[in-house]
């Protein structure tokens, strides 16, 4: 595909976004080599360092010379806040456009996506509510505090997996602090109120293919050496991370390591888990009406996209 100079009219921002293993990360880099612009990472497990094989991290020699940001940020004992990843990114993102280069938003982390483009304000967080709640967490186990959870924010407790600990946990807090359910003060994806001039693109998989590039993709980490990079972080208080140890296949790895599974037991849950959770990235983001849908292979996304922008640009 031949480059392509950006026009002071091109959208400012470009957002790749869709389920994982759809082929976000090489899209991202083919439009950065042909718009002159940069990645900015919007994977949320991608921010923790050491975290690579697992999460499907670009190497250097993938990223085809293309500056990436927002990767390695975080130690893996660190729980994630969308509220500071949107200061991170929304930085990086002023900082590309005042250098005249165009920032390119990849990643299936809906929320984070929308954190970095959207108007959208996170509720504060006590610090003392939260260690109240993160010990019950750890003495009573998820099941109580998401029928809590239930009785005061039905939404929130349809949409937080009644496993997720730290999900449940956040949730309650905003309920406590705020006095309103948690899904009040979190407009959902239909709510389109952007901060820049964006243009979304979500790359659509038919699902027996994604299906089946979720199987390969698995089965590549497993010998790319999964269990040995968990087995590394695990040393390093990989258990300990309240979301790093939650990730597709940390999780699962982590659960053989403490005699839970065996092997092919915690590989087969990672398939069917990330099968899952590919679902759920979609359904998001196809209730975004922003979002243009393409298909096909590398090139083709390529240039389907620069159709897009050409036209964004002369409307």
């Amino acid at each position: 595909m031949n480059n392509v100079v950006p026009s002071p009219r091109t959208p400012r921002v470009i957002a790749v976004v869709g389920p994982t293993a759809a082929g976000k990360s090489d899209l991202g880099v083919r439009l950065a080599q042909s718009l002159g612009g940069e990645v900015v990472n919007a994977d949320s497990m991608q921010l923790y360092r050491g975290m690579d094989i697992g999460t499907a991290k670009l190497t250097e020699s993938e990223r085809g010379g293309v500056p990436h940001h927002l990767l390695d940020i975080w130690d893996v004992t660190v729980a994630a806040s969308v509220a500071e990843y949107q200061r991170l990114a929304r930085a990086e993102i002023d900082r590309l456009l005042a250098a005249g280069r165009t920032p390119i938003l990849v990643g299936g982390s809906g929320l984070y996506v929308r954190a970095a483009i959207d108007v959208l304000e996170f509720p504060g967080t006590d610090p003392e509510v939260r260690a109240r709640l993160e010990r019950e967490l750890q003495e009573r186990g998820t099941g109580p505090l998401h029928a809590r959870l239930a009785a005061v924010d039905p939404e929130a407790a349809r949409s937080i997996l009644p496993s997720n600990g730290r999900r449940i946990v956040r949730a309650l807090e905003v309920v406590e602090i705020t006095g309103r359910p948690f899904t009040a003060n979190l407009p959902g994806p239909d709510a389109q109120r952007s901060v820049y001039d964006t243009v979304q693109i979500g790359v659509d998989v038919p699902r027996p293919v994604l299906d089946e590039r979720i199987t390969l993709r698995v089965d590549r980490m497993w010998q790319a050496g999964l269990l040995d990079e968990v087995r590394a972080l695990e040393a390093v208080g990989l258990r300990d991370g309240l979301t790093a140890s939650r990730a597709l296949g940390y999780q699962q790895v982590l659960a053989h390591f403490a005699g839970e599974c065996g092997e092919d037991e915690a590989r087969a849950e990672t398939v069917r888990a990330t099968k899952r959770f590919a679902r759920r990235q979609d359904s998001w983001f196809r209730r975004d009406a922003r979002v243009h849908w393409i298909s096909g292979g590398l090139t083709e996304l390529a240039d389907q996209t620069m159709a897009l922008l050409e036209r964004a640009v002369t409307a």
